[in-house]
């Protein structure tokens, strides 16, 4: 069985890609080994089989021994540790959650029900780096990629709405620490139903702002806000989260002429999951059902959600997804500056499809295809 070791896994994602391989047993189909940057010789994680303690991330010679190496522990650690390896003479494949080598020629980003066949060609021509996409990307392809690997979009713009999971752990709390404070602050106010409205709401504004308000990790006030700008600024006035849009994209789907895409990243309240407006210029009249069937006959995930009122509520939203494999898409519709201006809005869970899935699924492919040779 191949060797594979496992890092980073008791953050975030890791622990969401435990998880999902626990609940699929994808730990029989291999040798696994659990490697840690902090605990080394404490307990392996309890995975339904016996397995070594931990051991340390940083052992050259011992990741070196591995066949597969699966991290999410982050750019850093993987800009430490990979050359290393690779100068070493390692071979093995490198499946890696984190940004760092997504754009490398020598990297594959994976998102197999989109672009498997990319997939199975870089497997076949000796790739060995094979790296899960930002999480909107992987999300928004999910939903409508099919309508770009047929060659039906001429560009897209993107209005993404992000939780606050896609900042980490220590912002999520910050968001909860917020909204407590709020409710706290407010509480008499809001209790009693003789308080003015517009009192009691320059009471939050007046709250937010306050210098006493827990903000240490976002850049500015969440809770009962958005934040529209969301990683570094780079010299074409995008954020880096906005031009990765266009970027990915096109690496993903292996694209010869480069299709458009663009928009605005903003951060909003809620815990998690990503939601995006899409507004999409095809290069064809196409009839909505026609669309519709096209995107519901991409992958099993995606789901089409009727534009209506009620349908919205129940199923297009952060807290409809959360924790699910589905892909929302709904609010499809053609604009009214022509017939082929496609608006549509998407959910999905960025811990699942946008981030822990791609890569439990590019290493049960890995496995099976060096099991077959």
């Amino acid at each position: 069985m191949l060797k594979t070791g496992f890092i980073g896994w008791r953050g975030m994602v890791g622990s969401v890609l435990m998880d999902r391989m626990k609940e699929e047993n994808d730990f029989y189909e291999f040798e696994p080994l659990f490697f840690t940057t902090s605990q080394t010789g404490k307990k392996a994680p309890d995975i339904g089989i016996d397995t070594p303690v931990l051991q340390d991330a940083f052992d050259i010679f011992k990741l070196s021994r591995m066949d597969i190496i699966v991290t999410c522990q982050g750019s850093s650690y993987t800009e430490k540790v990979l050359p290393d390896l690779r100068k070493k003479g390692w071979n093995g494949f490198w499946i890696d959650a984190a940004s760092k080598m997504r754009m490398d020629k020598e990297s594959i980003i994976v998102l197999d029900p989109v672009n498997r066949e990319v997939i199975d060609k870089a497997i076949s021509c000796g790739i060995k780096n094979f790296i899960g996409g930002n999480c909107t990307v992987s999300l928004m392809l999910m939903a409508v990629g099919t309508l770009l690997k047929k060659g039906l979009v001429d560009w897209i713009t993107s209005i993404t709405y992000q939780s606050a999971s896609g900042a980490g752990a220590k912002n999520m709390r910050e968001l909860l620490s917020q909204m407590n404070y709020v409710g706290e602050k407010l509480k008499e106010l809001v209790d009693d139903p003789q308080t003015p409205i517009l009192a009691i709401d320059k009471k939050v504004t007046e709250t937010i702002l306050s210098p006493a308000f827990p903000v240490k990790n976002f850049p500015a006030p969440l809770a009962g806000s958005a934040i529209p700008f969301i990683d570094k600024l780079m010299d074409s006035g995008q954020t880096k989260e906005e031009w990765k849009g266009c970027a990915e994209t096109n690496k993903i789907l292996q694209t010869k002429n480069p299709i458009p895409i663009d928009g605005i990243c903003v951060r909003i309240g809620a815990m998690r999951c990503h939601s995006q407006a899409l507004t999409i210029k095809l290069n064809e009249n196409l009839a909505l059902d026609e669309i519709c069937k096209m995107i519901e006959e991409s992958n099993e995930w995606v789901k089409i959600i009727p534009n209506t009122p009620e349908d919205t509520a129940k199923y297009l939203t952060p807290a409809a997804v959360a924790g699910k494999l589905d892909i929302a898409l709904g609010r499809i519709r053609k604009l009214n500056i022509g017939p082929k201006y496609l608006s549509a809005f998407t959910v999905g869970d960025q811990l699942l499809w946008g981030a822990a899935e791609p890569i439990r699924r590019i290493l049960k492919i890995i496995v099976s295809n060096e099991s077959i040779s």
